[in-house]
């Protein structure tokens, strides 16, 4: 397959998108929306919410499609009855093509009702938008990957290549239950594939709705945070001294601060900046080029760092998020602690970052401890040249002359898990996102009507492809 691609890609192979795009009209999409609002309107939250009553909807509507029982497993642990998912397999032809893993959380941020305009789990279409929480993040995704396997087994597509998808829930809270996690450790035969898809790039819309560029996550960065404590005797407010805990542990705030890790390039933010030097042009475009071939140019780095995205896709990262200390208002601070976020770049070790920041403090009486569980560090995988072109492909027909750039990614998805079990994992949505970020993880969260139908439109012509070659 790979030999074949590498070759020429098949245009022949693609004729069935082609004319899908020419029409104005897609009777399927009713249907859609109804999928789509059954599962935005789930509250999947952590605090209320229920992803196994969210994916249990979604396995009913897949079984009317005429998926067999055998062909859906939703699953849960006693521990986290209310925090499962569900594992969907429509089976190809040929044992000896890989499968392919659709991957996507369904579980959604908080979000309080007198914070929103709108009742933030009913699904409002207004002025050429869906507003609700979920609406881009993830069900998006979850929603189409769900409808398209509906969709090929109404048109009865038989795929040579075993489609997997797989719904999970606890992504978006730290030590929640894990589907992607559980999966990848405890049923890999579930959701074994040759490669998978997930959330973590979408396309960029400038401030007049005009397309930028779709991009096609090809790594990200690692989560970990750090503990950084200072521990002191006390004593009587009335009676200063010199020495206090949280003076030690603003003193070794700001060196963390002040502190800069060295730039790294890898095959994602190699090919991130090589690709959009085109773009952008003139210094800026000179800049990237001038990273690429050498990141110790200190000129260069200076003028992308300035922005932040290029700045934390350069290097690792670390950051102050909170700040605990003292017992009292009338008494020295006997101990104070504060938490240090970092996202490390791929390839970099735990212990060698926990290293970096101790060194920044310069003060052996400051503890810098690692927050556990610690996270999983797993390399950045590569992008194979079939699945790129695929992408360009059908990202083609779909948005003409935007330009597909590989990226990675500064915050962190489920591919973590995926990753490490041996699944190499790629961000591609097809979902293009306003200038301002659409309100994700935040209020009033909408994603355009007509991007979240292109983004359909995509995931379902990549996928149907794949499945046959």
């Amino acid at each position: 397959m790979r030999k074949y691609l590498k070759t020429g890609f098949v245009i022949a192979s693609l004729m069935f998108a082609g004319n899908a795009f020419a029409q104005n009209t897609d009777p399927t999409e009713a249907k859609y929306r109804e999928l789509y609002k059954e599962l935005v309107e789930t509250n999947t939250t952590y605090s209320s919410g229920d992803c196994t009553l969210a994916a249990t909807r979604m396995a009913n509507r897949l079984k009317e499609a005429g998926f067999e029982d055998s062909e859906l497993r939703i699953f849960s642990v006693p521990e986290h009855p209310k925090e499962g998912g569900l594992v969907a397999t429509l089976k190809g032809s040929d044992k000896n093509k890989k499968p392919i893993l659709l991957l996507a959380h369904i579980d959604v941020v908080e979000a309080k009702r007198e914070d929103w305009t709108r009742d933030p789990f009913k699904l409002v279409e207004e002025n050429g938008y869906f507003y609700a929480r979920g609406t881009v993040n993830d069900k998006a995704m979850a929603s189409i990957f769900t409808d398209s396997l509906i969709r090929y087994k109404q048109e009865k597509f038989k795929p040579k290549r075993t489609i997997k998808m797989a719904l999970t829930c606890g992504e978006e809270t730290s030590g929640s239950f894990n589907g992607a996690k559980y999966l990848s450790q405890n049923h890999k035969d579930w959701i074994d594939a040759e490669f998978a898809l997930n959330e973590g790039a979408g396309g960029s819309l400038d401030k007049d709705g005009n397309r930028i560029m779709l991009n096609v996550q090809a790594g990200e960065k690692v989560y970990q945070d750090f503990t950084i404590e200072a521990t002191n005797p006390g004593g009587h407010s009335s009676q200063p001294v010199p020495k206090n805990a949280i003076y030690d542990i603003a003193d070794a705030l700001r060196n963390v601060s002040k502190y800069e890790f060295p730039v790294m390039l890898n095959d994602a933010n190699r090919e991130y900046f090589k690709r959009l030097a085109k773009i952008k042009g003139g210094e800026i475009g000179d800049a990237m080029n001038a990273i690429v071939a050498n990141p110790n140019d200190e000129k260069a780095n200076a003028l992308l760092s300035q922005n932040k995205t290029w700045h934390s896709m350069l290097r690792t990262t670390c950051v102050a998020t909170m700040i605990n200390g003292g017992h009292a208002l009338n008494a020295l601070p006997q101990r104070v602690n504060a938490n240090v976020n970092c996202r490390i770049f791929p390839g970099v070790s735990v212990e060698s970052v926990q290293q970096a920041l101790q060194g920044a403090i310069n003060n052996s009486e400051i503890k810098v401890a690692i927050v556990e569980p610690r996270s999983i560090a797993t390399p950045t995988p590569k992008l194979p040249d079939y699945v790129l072109k695929a992408m360009e492909k059908v990202a083609g027909e779909i948005f003409p002359n935007t330009p597909v750039v590989p990226v990675l990614t500064t915050g962190a998805t489920d591919a973590i898990y995926t990753n490490a079990a041996g699944i190499p994992t790629y961000g591609f949505s097809g979902l293009f996102g306003d200038y301002d970020g659409n309100g994700v993880h935040g209020l009033n969260e909408r994603v355009r009507i007509k991007s979240l139908m292109d983004a359909r439109k995509t995931l379902y012509t990549l996928v149907k492809y794949f499945g046959d070659n």
